[in-house]
């Protein structure tokens, strides 16, 4: 499975890559992270739980940062085991880059899955990945930004 995107985040490349890089803020921004924790610069574990169609699962999993270029641009790796459930691992290549409105992020990402939740059918686990990865950006954009409030009139 492959995924890219792009999103513009109003905030200074500098803060972006910090947000990017602190695990209390990936705990707060990544859907269903139940636990994060830094191992080394470079290496973090995590425990996340997230339903995918009719399973649910709890991935505990490795997650580390390759290739870095603060604070253009780094490659993450990881890795979970869902026990029953299976397993995933995947990775992204992240690049920041400066814009007028602040910092434009992009990515292109794959991943793999294997147990149960390769059985799902590849039209839903892309639907799901997709949404995750929608939830984790309005989440790290609502976190250096605040929420989005209707202007009044």
């Amino acid at each position: 499975m492959d995924m890219t995107g792009e999103h513009t985040i109003a905030a200074p490349r500098e803060a972006v890559w910090a947000a990017l890089n602190d695990v209390e803020v990936l705990k707060l921004c990544i859907p269903g992270c139940e636990e994060i924790e830094q191992t080394s610069p470079t290496t973090m574990e995590a425990k996340v739980v997230q339903k995918i169609g009719p399973v649910k699962a709890k991935f505990a999993g490795a997650i580390e940062l390759l290739n870095i270029d603060a604070p253009a641009s780094y490659t993450i790796r990881g890795e979970g085991n869902g026990g029953v459930a299976g397993f995933a691992k995947g990775g992204a290549d992240v690049v920041l880059q400066e814009v007028p409105e602040g910092t434009l992020l992009s990515y292109e990402a794959h991943a793999q899955i294997g147990g149960k939740l390769a059985r799902l059918g590849s039209r839903l686990i892309d639907a799901t990945a997709k949404k995750l990865a929608a939830k984790f950006f309005d989440n790290f954009q609502e976190h250096l930004n605040g929420p989005d409030t209707p202007e009044e009139g």
